[in-house]
């Protein structure tokens, strides 16, 4: 059991902050990660290949986005399998996440192959850069198991408190990831082709370190017996997962649509894009990975019924989402011009990417604390409201775009994530204390039901 960390008793803020160091410093080794292989690009290849690059982000969010939030979905369900302490109902909820995984694998894969062309062709993707979109993203596609699997079994270690293996995965990934892009960039001159296949390798080693520590932990080692399962618990899995993926596919198209009328701007629009999305997943990084430690430690707490405590976690990592927004937030707003030309050369990106900045910098706020209201509502397993926060994120964002980008230019596309931001925060922080007030109730008439009897 050393193995793990039981969030059901024990000091609050303590477990939480010991939780979330590992699982923040493994978010922002993937953030840097990502944003060297970027400048790596700009850098060695110029604006042209990172606008190529970077003109993948949105799809690439929207596949792996959709993988990622089945995987937190499932793990919710091992969370508070694990909360009960029911190892075999744990044992089969971790079996049936696996074969559904396999599954959902082998289709994204084939299916996001087969549209990449006529998805890049409806996103108006510049005839100077579609090439080398093409390239690098069948590659990444191609190899889309390794990222599936990779954060799976990283979500699998969190539910169960473990936020060191994805910890040690990503230092040697990331490492490993750098080393590739140097040398198939500027050693083997491979284009944007070695990118992607420095992240795919990068990815592989990162899922197998995951997946062998899984292995080594005696109480979830699964048989066979273990998934032979009815559909209950695909259903459940589903339910709770299904949910959670849609919703961040909807926020991936919401990006999307912006994509397409930045890309209709020309290559300067699409490069600034580009670096202000690598960016702003950056600053993001540290509240929403107390939106991740706030997920798992509510999961626990919510299958073992400690309501008492899940209010407290809550408030620990929104202090630290208030943190992060000051520092970060500040970064943006004042350091816009330095943190532009790190990684593009013209003026003109330069000025759009400073415009972004200094807006979302001011509004990081409101995402900050979306990130940890939101999973907290889906730790205590109702993802419907998160989801449905993602479609107002959506329409907010096409709204905004459509009503403002040819008034104010590229600087609509900073408040259009604003204006999503504020107001999916309204519908996640209601259906959290709306959920709240339901979970007390019910405990309230447990304990006046159990008194009557005695």
């Amino acid at each position: 059991m050393q193995q793990v960390q039981d969030f059901t008793r024990g000091s609050i803020a303590k477990q939480l902050l010991i939780f979330y160091i590992p699982m923040f410093l493994t978010n922002m080794l993937q953030q840097v990660y990502s944003f060297v292989d970027t400048a790596i690009v700009g850098n060695g290849l110029g604006d042209h290949a990172l606008a190529a690059v970077g003109n993948m982000g949105s799809l690439t969010f929207l596949i792996i986005g959709f993988s990622t939030g089945l995987a937190n979905g499932f793990a919710i369900l091992v969370a508070q399998a694990f909360g009960e302490k029911d190892y075999e109902k744990l044992r089969r909820v971790i079996a049936s996440s696996i074969e559904l995984v396999t599954i959902i694998s082998v289709v994204l894969t084939i299916g996001s192959l087969f549209c990449l062309e006529e998805v890049l062709r409806l996103l108006q993707t510049d005839s100077s850069i579609m090439g080398e979109s093409l390239r690098y993203g069948s590659i990444i596609f191609g190899g889309l198991i390794t990222a599936i699997f990779y954060n799976m079994s990283a979500f699998i270690l969190r539910a169960l408190g473990d936020s060191r293996t994805p910890l040690t995965a990503i230092i040697i990934s990331s490492v490993l990831n750098v080393v590739l892009d140097c040398l198939f960039i500027f050693g083997f001159k491979t284009g944007v082709e070695g990118a992607a296949i420095a992240t795919v390798i990068a990815q592989m080693v990162s899922a197998s370190i995951c997946i062998r520590k899984i292995w080594k932990i005696e109480f979830i080692r699964l048989h066979k017996t273990d998934f032979r399962n009815g559909m209950e618990i695909y259903k459940a899995l589903l339910r709770n997962g299904v949910p959670v993926a849609f919703m961040n596919s909807i926020t991936a198209i919401g990006c999307m649509v912006v994509q397409y009328f930045v890309n209709g701007y020309g290559v300067n629009y699409t490069s600034a894009y580009s670096v202000c999305g690598r960016y702003l997943n950056l600053v993001m990084t540290p509240a929403a990975t107390a939106g991740q430690a706030v997920s798992t430690f509510i999961g626990q707490n919510d299958g073992a019924g400690r309501y008492d405590r899940i209010q407290k976690g809550l408030r620990v990592c929104l202090g630290i989402a208030a943190c992060s927004y000051v520092i970060l937030g500040g970064m943006m707003l004042f350091l816009s011009r330095p943190l532009a030309q790190i990684m593009l050369t013209g003026e003109e990106p330069i000025r759009l990417v400073c415009e972004y900045l200094s807006v979302c910098g001011i509004m990081l706020v409101f995402v900050d604390f979306l990130f940890v209201y939101r999973s907290a509502v889906q730790g205590m397993g109702e993802p419907f409201m998160p989801m449905v926060s993602g479609i107002i994120e959506m329409v907010f964002r096409i709204v905004v775009i459509v009503l403002f980008m040819k008034k104010i230019g590229f600087e609509a596309t900073a408040y259009a994530e604003a204006v999503a931001w504020i107001g999916a925060l309204a519908i996640n922080m209601h259906a959290y204390r709306k959920v709240m007030k339901k979970r007390l109730q019910v405990e309230q008439y447990v304990e006046l039901s159990t008194g009557t009897e005695q």
